[in-house]
């Protein structure tokens, strides 16, 4: 972190200045600061700009993700109740087949000539009887999963519709979101363009850079209860007295972040209110 901030103090530190152009210097260092924390303010709103709309349509795809999930479990469900329908169907077939048999075989019984007949076609009845009594059972099992699968289709159903409902609402979201905010990030684009035109490229470079490596995006901050106002280390009385003369571009020793007193902040917050009132 030492080594970035000594580049970053290289890169923002002018040419030196002969001692009689003291004034010129302030002037032009104060001015800097100025266009440099307008630059920052501007586009940390262009950042919750595309923060807001890079989050819906974040939430439009989770939910289309889910719809399509709901689908498919719906889809899977109701395979599963015509397999189930199917095989209590069977189930009752071969109950009737079952009985016809029984039928055949006590009729059967009827006309043996021996015992063994007989003991055989009883065997066969009682089979027979088994067969139902299973086949009824497994009907009885069917049933309920049956029963159990209909109303996660209900449920699952129900779902679906209340996610595409959210979905419809969330497009519409984006859609005027987009429509809204794209005008408003052009016009700061802009602007903020030109602010990078007031400025020499190597200090727009380190700017850039700066944002690039903050979680934030912030380059310039303001001291705040004598400290950073990014990484909030404390920041040494000379140096915020070094920071209000406004005589060199100071960053922290500590994130390499450009530091500004209240004095730029108030005026930046001034001109900015003057513009939006115009």
């Amino acid at each position: 972190m030492a080594k970035e901030s000594s580049k970053i103090k290289e890169e923002v530190k002018g040419r030196k200045t002969p001692v009689d152009n003291n004034e010129e210097l302030e002037v032009s260092i104060e001015k800097k600061l100025h266009v440099l924390y307008s630059l920052q303010q501007i586009d940390s709103q262009v950042d919750k700009i595309r923060i807001i709309r890079g989050e819906l349509p974040l939430e439009v795809q989770d939910l289309e993700d889910e719809i399509i999930g709901l689908q498919t479990r719906v889809q899977k469900f109701e395979e599963e109740i015509k397999n189930y329908q199917n095989q209590i169907e069977e189930k009752k077939q071969a109950i009737v087949q079952s009985k016809a048999l029984i039928k055949k075989y006590e009729e059967q019984q009827m006309n043996v000539r021996n015992n063994r007949e007989y003991d055989s076609l009883t065997k066969e009845i009682e089979f027979q009887n088994l067969e139902i009594q299973l086949s009824e059972k497994r009907i009885k099992e069917f049933t309920m999963a049956l029963d159990l699968k209909k109303e996660q289709v209900k449920e699952s159903k129900a779902r679906l519709k209340e996610r595409e409902s959210d979905l419809r609402i969330k497009k519409s979201e984006l859609s005027d979101i987009v429509e809204e905010t794209e005008k408003e990030e052009q016009a700061l684009v802009e602007k903020s363009k030109k602010y990078h035109n007031m400025i020499e490229e190597r200090l727009i470079t380190a700017y850039n850079r700066i944002r690039s490596n903050a979680r934030n995006g912030l380059a310039v901050v303001q001291i705040e209860r004598d400290a950073c106002g990014g990484c909030f280390n404390k920041i040494p009385p000379q140096h915020q007295l070094d920071i209000r003369m406004h005589k060199k571009i100071i960053v922290c020793e500590y994130c390499g972040r450009i530091l500004v007193d209240d004095e730029i902040v108030n005026s930046v917050k001034t001109e900015m209110e003057k513009d939006e009132k115009k």
